[in-house]
């Protein structure tokens, strides 16, 4: 599903990551973990289409990254990979409905159809009596289901989540924890998630540590 040869990625004369090479089968939890500054956001950003190697090759679900134009990396972005970030990304001004159908009307989808699709996963989330509430009425657990929903939209093959715990108190962070392997379960969901959060890391199918933009142990 992932896979990615021999990735370098440098800012100037600073290298962050110094020959990557990784492997992820489809419907695997992966996490990444490791100290700050080790490169695991770069990586994720790179394995997910958001910044570019300096060197190196990216394949999700056999399309070569690097190969693609801006326009076609969007695109692929958009149909392909779902993300999952710290900090949900919701835009304010719309409910929780309107936030989780933003990538299917982005990709051209009947709103219809895609507002019974995001019923679907917001229902499987426990969110459907939360449809017509904005961000700032929402929990901080609720926004992140919400922001999960959104991820799953266009049926992406894999989803890339950045510290998606971080923000959360503990009974919403074992609930997410419990809700990456229930999607896995359902719909047999790809996870890359970069963590500090080890009790999640250590739920994984694997955990990826990095230390100074390196891999130092790959199960």
């Amino acid at each position: 599903m992932v896979i990615c040869q021999d990735i370098k990625k440098n800012y100037g004369s600073l290298e962050v990551l110094k020959g990557i090479n990784l492997h992820i089968k489809a419907g695997e939890v992966v996490s990444i973990v490791g100290a700050s500054g080790a490169g695991k956001t770069t990586l994720l950003q790179i394995l997910g289409s958001l910044d570019k190697p300096t060197s190196g090759e990216v394949f999700v679900d056999g399309t070569d990254l690097t190969k693609l134009s801006e326009k076609e990396l969007a695109q692929f972005r958009n149909t392909q990979i779902g993300f999952v970030f710290q900090f949900h990304q919701l835009l304010p001004e719309f409910t929780a409905l309107e936030n989780a159908i933003m990538p299917a009307l982005i990709n051209g989808q009947n709103k219809t159809t895609a507002e019974i699709k995001a019923k679907k996963f917001l229902d499987f989330l426990s969110l459907s009596h939360r449809l017509g509430h904005k961000p700032s009425e929402l929990s901080g657990g609720e926004k992140q289901r919400v922001a999960i929903a959104r991820a799953l939209m266009n049926d992406p093959g894999v989803i890339f989540a950045d510290e998606p715990s971080g923000n959360l108190d503990s009974h919403s962070q074992e609930e997410l924890q419990k809700l990456f392997f229930d999607l896995r379960s359902e719909f047999n969901q790809t996870f890359v998630i970069v963590t500090h959060d080890y009790h999640l890391a250590n739920m994984c199918d694997r955990v990826i540590e990095m230390k100074d933009g390196i891999i130092v142990d790959v199960p």
